[in-house]
């Protein structure tokens, strides 16, 4: 599978970025969380991988980390302009992007860049099972507003085209036995106590300094509900978690290639949706990497 940078720009419409989902503002809120993680995650992503690009004999992983590098930053530029509407909104989303940027700075300095790949491989795994819930069951994003869903689609079909660059790069620099197992297992434990923490907090500083947010504690029922109950966002997500702690997993043991069928469709209805909005289009285009 080799990744393609895509230039893509999806019209989001400043007025819906506190309440763009059809569930209301506290899950709306909850993927907002997200986008707030992706522009200082995406660059320690493609540093992470980029660190190792001169140590990889394979010419096809060579090109595969290129168009890792190239969709990465897409998503960086996207979500850049995507946490400006939450500030334009009173949101605190340059704050909480700050947070994110000094503590990846932090781990730049004080680990070794085989951990700092370790935790890429298991932040990558994440993304991977988040956008193959999405794309698996329209209940994520149901009926929400155009560029919105178009936005998170598109990032999610890259991130499944892409999900096993990095892990492939792993596998290449890292000597086989239990040392490389041990890492890769123990950052996943630490990564995902620390991440969801962070989550959860940003998560309540978004809905608490949203003015128009109504119940803004009683509605973060609304949110559980999506989360782990129907559809169930995080509570599908397990058995895939727990698979990343086998010897031999792979992210491609989980095959849903199948959907990246879908890209061009939305190429051209991110493109429609521009025109419709009284945009100015410009044109996604693709390029190989």
């Amino acid at each position: 599978m080799m990744p393609v940078r895509r230039d893509v720009h999806p019209h989001l419409p400043p007025e819906r970025i506190c309440d763009w989902h059809e569930r209301g503002h506290h899950v709306t809120h909850y993927i907002n969380a997200l986008s707030i993680f992706f522009p200082a995650g995406e660059r320690f992503f493609m540093d992470s991988v980029r660190n190792y690009r001169d140590q990889l004999t394979d010419p096809a992983l060579r090109q595969a980390v290129a168009g890792f590098i190239g969709q990465e930053a897409m998503h960086t530029r996207e979500h850049i302009l995507y946490n400006r509407l939450l500030d334009q909104a009173g949101l605190p989303a340059a704050r909480l992007e700050r947070m994110v940027a000094r503590l990846l700075d932090l781990l730049r300095r004080i680990l070794p860049r085989s951990w700092q790949l370790a935790h890429t491989i298991a932040l990558e795994h994440y993304t991977a099972m988040m956008a193959g819930g999405l794309l698996a069951d329209a209940r994520h994003l149901g009926d929400a507003e155009a560029g919105y869903r178009q936005v998170w689609t598109w990032h999610a079909l890259e991130e499944t085209e892409h999900k096993a660059v990095a892990y492939d790069v792993w596998n290449a620099v890292m000597k086989p036995g239990p040392y490389r197992y041990l890492v890769r297992a123990g950052t996943m434990l630490t990564t995902t106590v620390t991440f969801w923490m962070l989550v959860f907090a940003f998560h309540v500083r978004l809905v608490m300094a949203d003015r128009t947010c109504p119940h803004k504690l009683l509605g973060f029922g609304s949110a559980l509900q999506y989360l782990w109950g129907s559809p169930g966002v995080l509570r599908r997500m397990v058995p895939e978690w727990l698979d990343y702690f086998r010897p031999g997993f792979h992210p491609w043991d989980a095959d849903n290639r199948a959907q990246l069928a879908r890209i061009g469709p939305l190429l051209a209805e991110i493109e429609a949706t521009a025109v419709r909005a009284g945009a100015s289009p410009r044109a996604p285009s693709i390029r190989g990497a």
